[in-house]
């Protein structure tokens, strides 16, 4: 074979042809074939010497070579030589970044294109192939125009239906890919996006399996289609193409790289779903990527990084959703290591990536920071305006300002990072997946701007902008926390100025968010709530609108979270607005005389934990007559849902199996647990509608109607009080009659909220204190006045005789006040009554819970015996006294006893099972903040939990007396009108009638009160 020449062999050759040239006139027939080998030999020069002079050279010569006139006995095939100059002037471009060669080419290949290429010998082709590769590049050098991609894809459409060699189809898809990539990165639309697909999808018909940079190109470009159009369809096709690259193991060295890659894009899609899906599921799973791509010790600074602030952001996103203290601190870890990262970086292009993060940039003392902003004022000179270079430092400008402002508090400085906003504004494709973005954060430094000098126009150029965001298509996703600021900004608006049209505005505004899919739920309920207030202030005809759809989203907002306790965390965390919204609403129904419609609100509205744990324990028996399979799937996924909800230890940790195997999916058990249960209610979501399809089930499982609900009063009245900022109503429920208002006074709902303060301040004193005696029977009376003399009023109006039983259904801070025991009662003999003189009373959470504890228990027929639970220890004297009141009914009901260390919770459970009756002697233990935590403290202090006795199932239960301190009573960080105390769990897990305790009990009246009770209850005349 026979060796290349050298460089200076082609200098030798290159000469020796020059000095011939020099001899010989333009005319001569050998002129143009020099001057065409000089071209060659200069190009084979540069190729060796990499010199510039050495291709101007050449491209010299090839143009010389074609506008010289035809030669007589010598054949120059121009067509030829013009591919060749097009050729080197690519080299050109591409070697020295010459935009004007790329221009050139991209003409020059295009005219070539239009001739007939096989006459001249030019392989059609490799033209194609070049002006693919050419339009690449002219892509990344940002100096093409708007249809590159577009061309680009019909060109590859053209070689992958040319029946020539795979090679040239091969080496343009190589080309298309990363100019899609890079167009994307420069912050511009990529069109036409479908053609793309369907280019790519049939180069994956005809490349070989491996070839992963087609599986690579087609899943960024389905990923930048879902970043526009957010199809489910367009993201599980795109993760299982990377997915099929991750599992792939070619023998290659180069699968490594296309693994790493895939990993990287598959991560970042999950990551892109989690940001605009608010499903806890995508969340989870984001996590698990991103945890487990940092694990990777081969990840490069610059993507650990950027996961590095991905996981941050997630685990913020965890704590917000979740309220998990673990989430909180891991945010916190990361950003920590980001700083770390940050100050052991060198400068580059590293630092420019690490330093767009708020928290890094914080790190740095005030003099970097000037220094910074000093240099990067010098990089946007140096950069063409409006390219992508010039953006980035213009957007780096910007938030360096904005660091240097929040230390500052500067409105200069504030106002340098608004004329950035302003030019990047100008410059930005608003069609771009993330185009809005300049807009939208121009919009809150101006409003940050306003906030600072009270300028009003910045405020109106605010709300301007804001308003324009909202037209952009890219914003959908993010379109919620849009509107928010700018319902603030109108809100803001109005305080000053009063214009009522910006009140339209906002009432016109948030509907859009309210239904926004694109927003958690529990974000769109409070604005739906104060949707409600604002449009009831105003008088605005939406109300009913606004209040129907907070209560749609309400239990919504809830079954997000896995786990009962976080479901409570979220309700607490809307306390003040999310649990007085149904109270609200029915005041606002009573306000329009729609008492029926009220009732259901509140039941609506009310114990909604414990509604959707009965749901789950719901009753399968008709639907087993009808269709035994579906029953049976549901009763399974019901019990799996009601098993996962429960899943809370008292440290906050999660119990969860997986079966015993560890699975190393880079999820922890939290993430699991989210997972499942998401998965677990899509089933359940499935099968009840498909049920509620089948004849005579339209209803299962639906809030139950005034109809239905009206029959809690089949037995006695229930009295419902309604306590509300708005206006406060007390609602008799009697049945086969509408329901009966009592009307209340102005000051009813302050005057309640003094009662429940005084006794709460007076009861922390001790029983036993003078104070807490005499402000108990002030109470008591003031009680009377403010409901119980009403009440009794409206009682004997409506026929109900003394010594009936009534049911009290209290809301707000009345959940926590003594109504059965208020009086005294005035009476012409002298003799001092009380309520409970009078009637019967008991109390329901809600009508639901009344009428599921009458149904008829099949497990019943037999005689109930009684379960003694109990732990008398020095501090309880008297419980060996009530115990032997309890034992002593052994005459009339079996009595089966559970004391010392035989009592265990896993005893107590059991024996429950078995008694219908029940009766606790112990020490009640309430935890501040955690209702879920609330006990009885049994022997050598091991605790029955709340959530034990929610998890059990008691067939037989009847009747349960809690002997015990704070058996009813609510914590101070609890919401009222959840109930989620002891007794309420006895209740819920199977006992019809439970007797409790609204605080703490002194020792020395259990004895009294169980001897009193039980005489009553065995007594035989049908009372009590």
């Amino acid at each position: 074979m026979a060796q290349e020449p050298s460089i200076m062999e082609l200098d030798q050759i290159i000469t020796s042809h020059q000095r011939a040239l020099s001899r010989i006139p333009r005319s001569h027939p050998a002129y143009t074939a020099y001057i065409h080998l000089l071209a060659t030999l200069r190009f084979n020069c540069y190729e060796l010497s990499e010199q510039k002079e050495d291709l101007d050279k050449s491209i010299l010569h090839y143009t010389e070579a074609i506008f010289l006139p035809p030669s007589w006995g010598f054949y120059l095939n121009v067509v030829q030589v013009f591919f060749q100059l097009v050729l080197s002037l690519f080299h050109r471009s591409e070697k020295f970044e010459q935009p004007e060669d790329a221009k050139c080419v991209v003409e020059y290949l295009r005219y070539l294109r239009g001739l007939p290429l096989d006459t001249y010998e030019v392989p059609h082709e490799v033209v194609t192939t070049s002006l693919v590769q050419a339009l690449a590049f002219q892509v990344e050098l940002e100096a093409g125009g708007t249809g590159d991609i577009e061309e680009m894809v019909i060109l590859c459409q053209e070689l992958l239906t040319c029946h020539s060699s795979a090679d040239y189809p091969t080496h343009a898809i190589s080309a298309l890919v990363p100019a899609i990539l890079c167009k994307f990165c420069q912050g511009k639309q990529v069109q036409p996006l479908d053609g793309i697909i369907k280019c790519l999808r049939d180069a994956l018909k005809i490349f070989p399996p491996g070839f992963h940079l087609v599986l690579l190109g087609l899943a960024a470009s389905l990923i930048i289609r879902f970043g526009t159009n957010y199809s489910n369809g367009d993201y599980d096709e795109a993760m299982t193409l990377l997915e099929s690259v991750i599992a792939s193991n070619p023998p290659r060295e180069s699968a490594s790289a296309s693994q790493a890659i895939a990993s990287t894009m598959a991560t970042t899609l999950a990551c892109l779903r989690a940001s605009i899906y608010p499903n806890p599921q995508y969340l989870e799973e984001a996590n698990s990527r991103l945890r487990a791509l940092l694990s990777s010790s081969s990840l490069d600074s610059d993507l650990r990084h950027s996961f590095t602030h991905g996981m941050a952001i997630l685990a913020e996103g965890r704590f917000n959703s979740f309220g998990l203290m673990e989430a909180f601190q891991e945010a916190h870890s990361y950003t920590s290591e980001m700083v770390n990262l940050a100050s052991s970086s060198a400068y580059g292009t590293f630092e420019e990536n690490i330093d767009n993060v708020e928290a890094v940039r914080a790190a740095y003392p005030m003099a970097v920071v000037e220094e910074k902003i000093q240099n990067i004022r010098k990089l946007i000179f140096k950069t063409p305006p409006r390219s992508s270079e010039h953006n980035a430092c213009l957007q780096r400008l910007a938030d360096w300002y904005r660091t240097k402002f929040s230390r500052t508090n500067d409105i200069a400085d504030l106002e340098e990072v608004i004329k950035c906003r302003r030019v990047l504004l100008a410059s930005a494709d608003t069609s771009h997946p993330f185009g809005f973005e300049p807009a939208q954060l121009l919009g809150f430094d101006l409003y940050m701007a306003f906030e600072c000098s009270n300028k009003m126009e910045y405020l109106d150029e605010s709300i301007a902008v804001h308003r324009d965001v909202l037209k952009m298509q890219s914003a959908q996703p993010f379109r919620f926390k849009v509107i928010q600021q700018l319902v603030a900004s109108l809100s803001k608006r109005i305080k000053l100025l009063g214009h009522r049209q910006d009140l339209d505005e906002i009432i016109e505004l948030i509907p859009f968010g309210v239904n926004d899919r694109f927003a958690k739920v529990s974000d769109r309920f409070a604005l739906s709530c104060f949707w409600a207030s604002i449009a009831r202030s105003a008088r605005h005809p939406s109300v009913s609108v606004a209040y129907e759809k907070a209560m749609s989203l309400i239990q919504s907002s809830l079954v997000s979270a896995p786990t009962l306790q976080i479901q409570h965390s979220l309700l607490v965390s809307m306390r003040g607005v999310g649990d007085k919204m149904p109270l609200d609403y029915a005041s606002y129904q009573i306000d329009m005389g729609q008492f029926t419609q009220a009732i259901e609100t509140l039941e609506r509205g009310r114990a909604l934990l414990w509604s959707e744990m009965r749901g789950l324990r719901n009753s399968m028996d008709q639907l087993s007559e009808f269709n035994s399979p579906l029953a049976m799937k549901l009763a399974a996924i019901n019990q799996d849902l009601e098993s996962l909800t429960m899943s809370v230890t008292p440290s906050g940790t999660i119990e969860i199996s997986n079966g015993g195997s560890q699975v190393d999916d880079g999820m922890d058990p939290f993430g699991r647990l989210v997972v499942k249960q998401q998965k677990l209610l899509e089933e359940r979501d499935a099968l009840v509608s498909q049920i509620q399809d089948l004849p005579r089930f339209g209803d299962f499982l639906k809030m139950p109607s005034f109809e239905t609900i009206r029959f809690a009063a089949s037995h006695g009245p229930v009295i419902i009080i309604n306590h509300n900022k708005w206006r406060s109503d007390i609602l008799i429920l009697v049945q086969d009659s509408p329901p009966s208002l009592i009307p209340t006074t102005n000051d009813f709902y302050q005057r309640a909220n003094k009662l429940r303060d005084r006794l709460v301040v007076a009861r922390k004193e001790g029983l036993d204190s003078e104070r807490y005696g005499r402000t108990l029977r002030s109470v008591l009376e003031g009680l009377y006045n403010l409901v119980g003399r009403p009440v009794i009023d409206r009682l004997c109006a409506l026929g109900v005789p003394e010594q009936s039983r009534i049911w009290w259904c209290p809301t707000s801070v009345f959940c926590s006040l003594p109504l059965h025991a208020m009086g005294p009662i005035p009476s012409n003999d002298g003799v001092k009554r009380y309520f409970s003189d009078l009637y019967i009373p008991s109390y329901t959470p809600t009508l639901s819970a009344l009428i599921e504890s009458r149904k008829p228990s099949s497990q019943m027929s037999y005689q109930p015996s009684l379960l003694l639970v109990a732990h008398p220890d020095a501090s309880l004297p008297g419980a060996l006294g009530e115990m032997e009141v309890i034992q002593s009914l052994n005459s009339q009901v079996p009595v089966s006893t559970l004391s010392g260390k035989n009592a265990t919770p896993a005893a107590v459970v059991e024996g429950l099972r078995h008694h219908g009756f029940a009766h606790f002697v112990c020490h009640g233990i309430l935890e501040t903040g955690k209702p879920f935590d609330a006990s009885f403290k049994l022997y050598e202090d091991e605790r029955l939990t709340l959530l034990d006795i929610v998890r059990s199932r008691l067939p037989a239960a009847e009747f349960a007396f809690l002997s015990a301190c704070h058996t009813a009573e609510l914590t101070d960080e609890s919401i009222a009108d959840e109930g989620l105390h002891l007794t309420a769990a006895v209740q819920y897990c199977g006992f019809r009638s439970v007797v409790g305790t609204m605080w703490e009990m002194a020792d020395i009246d259990g004895r009294e009160l169980a001897e009193n009770f039980y005489k009553s209850m065995f007594s035989g005349n049908g009372q009590g």
